[in-house]
């Protein structure tokens, strides 16, 4: 039975929740419940707890636009701020 787009506009619809695949950037695969696509999709990841750095621990950089770190260092530098 087709619903009315009053009914989904409600809310009383439920999404399609199916099966798909996630290939992981390494080549991995895995299968999990989804409502991206459709059954049997595959979703191919970009980015991942393998390659993005908040989960691999990568290297940050504090850049300096227009000297406001240094000028910080310079004049609280010598501040302790609790540590010791």
């Amino acid at each position: 039975m087709a619903k009315s787009a009053a009914d989904k506009a409600k809310g009383t619809e439920h999404p399609d929740y199916h099966f798909i695949k996630v290939v992981m950037t390494d080549g991995s695969d895995y299968m999990t419940r989804s409502t991206y696509g459709k059954e049997g999709d595959t979703l191919n990841l970009d980015i991942d707890p393998f390659t993005h750095p908040a989960w691999t621990g990568g290297e940050q950089k504090m850049l300096d636009r227009g000297g406001r770190v240094s000028r910080f260092n310079s004049r609280f530098g010598s501040l302790s701020f609790g540590k010791k």
